[in-house]
């Protein structure tokens, strides 16, 4: 899952599409319900949740360690244990009889070439720092400006009017992270008249890892401090003048990547049900939990539902699509370039999206997404069909007497993409680096106070990061889903509740 939070199509992709999915002609929204197709598809949702569990999609983690552990590591996209990660997904798919096909773009890699940072007066001292990904250089031998901080508030340096009062042309920015996506922040700078930016972070003894996302988004020399380290410059800044001396350099490195598709063979080609994860980690480690728990419960889920349709010879009414996407961590890569090489026939063939990123995280809490904007947080209600789409989540795991609560459409996953051209999206997330409160311990378990994930991101993304229960739970809602709405879109037209 992304770091920070963004619901912006990421532009400057260079594309090589070598093969698609199949693509289709008319689209059509769901029908009324056929006699019988809601028993067909209670039938093959049974079946499904019965033979998916996590003790069987943990050998799908399992690979994905040692595929991890003989490639430096980590799955990142770009790297060769990505490669083999989708070499992984696609034979298993392939000789469970899916069409599959690999899905070829290229990314931008950014690679620092210069990060230094230095108080110049009233009190020299070097300050340590990292450049924003894809950061504009600075002059050789740096930048050397007065500091000048931009106003703390509820969204600090995420407008202009946080400029406001101060002459910032020429100077270095200073501003703290929170709220807006750590892009926006560099570009409202530049509009500002900043000559560059500092921004410091809100939590923790790191310095921020900021980005500007693609090269063609970088404006002025950015970096990132932190928390302390901004606070003492802020409180340095309100004593009078600082000069410091900002030196960066980046470039921007262009690598091949690709999302991996499969699809059933039999179905009805005017409404695709499709699911997906991604399947990169980041570089720092081998992405277990993030989000080969996603991405594994996916693949035994698709393999199961092949055996049931292969197997016994009933094909879905509706067919099913699978998607294992790239580059998520730096930036929902892989989603978005699918879903901006479909064309709008394309795209009113697809009835919905669900979305598992972070399944079974080690201190996890139940999330369901939010479709319907009951919890009235950040962003608002899914496109029509996507309170239906909860619904059915929370059904299925009220049923199993599992609680659970909503979370919000923030954009930090693959759905992103999807909402954005009006298709309904949901899935289950089991939290990242957000905090376990007193009362979400009292109902999940697990200890309050300490990130749902504490290796989020980190080199101990392994195996033992793991929870089993909730990696179970799951895969029995992604099987659950899976089997209704093969067979059954109506409930998508249905009053959803609450």
């Amino acid at each position: 899952m992304r770091a920070h939070l963004r619901r912006r199509a990421i532009s400057a992709l260079v594309t090589t599409v070598v093969a698609t999915p199949v693509l289709f002609a008319a689209a059509a929204p769901a029908e009324a319900r056929p006699a019988g197709q809601h028993e067909k598809a209670e039938r093959l949702a049974r079946k499904l949740v019965k033979n998916s569990s996590g003790k069987s999609a943990y050998r799908h983690l399992q690979a994905l360690q040692k595929i991890a552990d003989a490639n430096g590591g980590n799955r990142a996209a770009g790297t060769p244990g990505h490669v083999a990660s989708t070499e992984y997904v696609y034979r298993l798919l392939k000789k469970a009889g899916y069409d599959v096909s690999y899905q070829d773009f290229d990314f931008y890699e950014s690679k620092t070439l210069r990060e230094k940072l230095a108080v110049v007066t009233p009190e020299p001292r070097d300050i340590r720092t990292f450049a924003y990904k894809f950061s504009k250089a600075t002059p050789e031998g740096g930048l050397v400006a007065p500091l000048a901080a931009v106003r703390v508030d509820a969204t600090p340096g995420c407008g202009l009017d946080d400029y406001a009062g101060q002459d910032f042309k020429g100077k270095i920015a200073l501003v703290k992270r929170g709220s807006c996506a750590l892009q926006q922040k560099e570009e409202i700078a530049a509009k500002a008249g900043a000559a560059g930016l500092i921004l410091y972070n809100h939590s923790g003894t790191e310095p921020v890892r900021g980005t500007v996302e693609t090269p063609d988004k970088a404006h002025i020399p950015a970096a990132g401090v932190s928390l302390a380290d901004g606070e003492a410059l802020a409180a340095q800044v309100a004593k009078g003048e600082t000069k410091v001396r900002l030196d960066v350099a980046t470039e921007a490195v262009k690598r091949p990547t690709r999302n991996v598709i499969a699809e059933t063979k039999g179905g009805s080609a005017d409404h695709v049900v499709t699911l997906g994860s991604h399947l990169d980690s980041v570089p720092a480690g081998p992405g277990i939990n993030d989000n080969g728990s996603g991405s594994a419960g996916l693949l035994e889920v698709a393999l199961k539902l092949a055996q049931q349709t292969r197997g016994h010879g009933q094909q879905p009414t509706n067919k099913v699509r699978f998607a294992w996407w790239s580059g998520e961590e730096l930036g929902l890569l892989g989603s978005e370039h699918y879903v901006a090489q479909l064309s709008e026939k394309q795209r009113k063939q697809i009835a919905l999206y669900l979305n598992f990123d972070m399944i079974a995280s080690p201190n996890p809490v139940e999330f369901v997404y939010d479709g319907d904007d009951s919890d009235h947080t950040g962003s608002g209600p899914g496109p029509k069909g996507s309170a239906q789409i909860e619904k059915l989540i929370n059904g299925y795991l009220d049923r199993k007497g599992a609680p659970h609560e909503g979370t919000d459409f923030d954009g930090r996953s693959d759905y992103g993409p999807f909402i954005e051209k009006g298709i309904p999206a949901g899935g289950t997330f089991t939290g990242a680096e957000g905090i376990k409160t007193k009362d979400q311990a009292a109902r999940f378990g697990g200890t309050a106070g300490t990130a749902y994930d504490p290796n989020y991101h980190g080199a101990g993304d392994t195996l033992a990061n793991i929870d089993r229960k909730a990696f179970d739970l799951n895969i029995g809602v992604i099987a659950h889903a899976v089997g209704i709405y093969a067979h059954d879109l109506s409930s998508l037209d249905e009053p959803a509740g609450h």
